[in-house]
Order: C-alpha cells, then structure tokens, then sequence
C-alpha cells in the first residue's frame, strides 16, 4: 500500500500485470464498454466480476431477509445479507461482547451489481475484521433513478441502527460503506444520518464516486482502456440522475461540504487506484472532510484499475487487507 502519486521520474508506476491481465482478457471476449449496451446487457456481462464459490471466505453464518421499503410507494421490500463472523453471539461459541456492524452497499454505477457482485468484500470484512456485514439489495437505476437506491440505503441503515439488539451487534459501533457507487452511497447515507443525528461510528468508502465533474488529471489520464471509462461514468450518472439533482448532497457529497453538517461527519477511511478516473475526486473528498476537522484515513495503490476491491487479483487482496485493518482500528 502506498501514498503517492509519482515516480522520481514524474511518471507513474507502470500498471501491475495481473490488472493488465484482467484488461488484456476482456480485450479478447471483445466487452464493449457500458454506454456501448442497453442496462440489461451491462448487467449480464457484469456477472464476470463475480467469483467462483471455492475462491470465497468462509464466515460464521449468511443469512437472508427482507425489511419494508422506503414509505408506501415502493411496491418492493430491501433484501439484505447479513454476514456474522465466527464465534459471535449469535453462534454456538459465544463472544464477551456483540460485534460491531457495517451497512454495506455494492458498486456498479447504480446501474449494476447485486449482492452476489458484493459478496468476496463482504465475506472479507465480516471474517477478517470480525464484524456484521448487512450487505443491502438497493434499487437499480435506469428503472429506478435517484433518489431510489440512495432512500433505500437509509432505510436499511436506520433499520439496522433500530434493531441492534435483534441483530446482537454493537449499537456504539455501526459504520456504513461501499465500493464506487456505493461508496456515494455510503458517503449519503452518512451525511444524511448525521443531519438526522444518528449515531453512525465510521464511513468507509473505496473509490467512491462524489461528483460528475469529468475535468480532473484522473479523468483525462484513464479516460479509456482501465475497466471504468470517462464515457462509462457519464453514462452511469446520466442513468441514474438528472442534471438538477446535482446539487442534492443525497447524491453528490459535496453539495454539503462548507456546511456546519461537514465536521460532524463520523470518521472517514477513503481508498483510490492511480488507474481509475474517480482517483482525484475520492482523494480530494477526502481532504475536504479532513479540512473540516473529520478523522480521515487515505489509502492509495499506485498501479492497480478501479474494481479490484471485489477481484481475485493479488492487489485486491491488498487493497482489503488494508480495509480490515483500518475497520479494526475504527471499531476499537
């Protein structure tokens, strides 16, 4: 894991391999880029991203329910995983004290992704950081734009801040997070909770998206041939919003950030790729929340494309045993 941007030379490290790998493979499966295929299609190539069954974790216990939907209009409930670590107090062999618990929201643009898509992170955390994972089902835009899967987010959130002693986890430590889009959601969900003044302990967001502002170094270095696209994240932010919702902090952070809201925000842990267009806002967000007086953690690889949080790639595994350890240090 590293922090910096450049070589001596003023050339960034050249790409790893195992990520060339991965976009030499999808080269010759010939994969259109997103705005290149309807919803439907992106959704059914993007169930390459999903991992075999015998490369995931093993954890306590996974099991599945579904909680009401954001007020009557719906027509849907949220459905959740929850991932309980071994040895918590809902198993055989019970632990002193509950666990603590992460509201976890997958990525993919909005568009995109599932709780299967989510599921190596979530077993990740849930043992190594030996913690509850709900991993939550939201809605999918262009079918349902925003503010859906941002309301169902919260919902599930504020249901799991309410039912605490049923889900036998730690009321004092619940964070919320997610990997691209969903790290705008969780970075929502919390500023969100925070307005309302609910008691989140940590917000971990890896490689969010915060703002669909295409002018960043990071947008024109990577704009093609590295998974995500420039052309790719204004076809995701044209799915999902409109232009004048852009200045909704329910969906674009930043639309908060000046405000008193800002340094009452919980704890922060933020991780970027050097080869990902959202590089610079995620980094940049980050800063803005340490501007304001919020705890913030930076975590940076240098030579790694956006998704790899949820690959079977080596720095993937990095990338979240970095996350478990800064989850361990913000649950203590």
């Amino acid at each position: 894991m590293t922090d910096t941007e450049t070589t001596s030379t003023g050339e960034r490290p050249a790409l790893r391999d195992e990520c060339q790998g991965l976009l030499d493979r999808l080269i010759e499966l010939e994969i259109p880029d997103f705005p290149d295929m309807t919803p439907e299609r992106a959704r059914e190539i993007f169930v390459f991203l999903r991992v075999a069954p015998e490369n995931l974790p093993e954890v306590g216990s996974i099991t599945e329910q579904t909680i009401p939907g954001p007020g009557p209009d719906t027509g849907r409930d949220i459905g959740l995983r929850i991932y309980r670590p071994a040895n918590d107090p809902a198993g055989p062999n019970e632990m002193t004290d509950p666990p603590p618990v992460m509201v976890w929201f997958h990525g993919g643009g909005w568009v995109l992704g599932d709780l299967e898509t989510g599921d190596l992170p979530s077993r990740a955390m849930c043992r190594d950081a030996q913690c509850v994972i709900v991993s939550v089902d939201y809605r999918l835009a262009p079918e349902n734009p925003f503010p859906a899967a941002f309301e169902d987010c919260m919902a599930a959130t504020e249901w799991v801040l309410a039912n605490t002693e049923e889900l036998g986890v730690d009321a004092a430590r619940v964070a919320v997070g997610g990997d691209s889009a969903g790290g705008n959601l969780a970075a929502c969900v919390a500023i969100e909770a925070t307005r309302q003044g609910l008691g989140l302990t940590h917000q971990h967001l890896i490689y969010p998206v915060i703002a669909p502002d295409y002018s960043t170094p990071s947008y024109s270095e990577n704009a093609s041939g590295y998974f995500l696209t420039t052309r790719g994240m204004e076809w995701f932010w044209d799915q999902y919003t409109k232009p004048d919702d852009h200045n909704d902090p329910r969906v674009v952070p930043t639309a908060a950030t000046g405000t008193e809201l800002t340094s009452h925000l919980p704890p922060a842990y933020v991780f970027t790729v050097g080869y990902d267009p959202l590089r610079d806002e995620g980094r940049a967000y980050g800063e803005t929340l340490a501007e304001a007086g919020v705890p913030v953690e930076q975590a940076h690889i240098d030579d790694a494309i956006h998704g790899v949080f949820g690959m079977t790639l080596a720095c993937g595994d990095e990338a979240r045993a970095a996350s478990v350890e800064a989850l361990k240090r913000a649950f203590e």
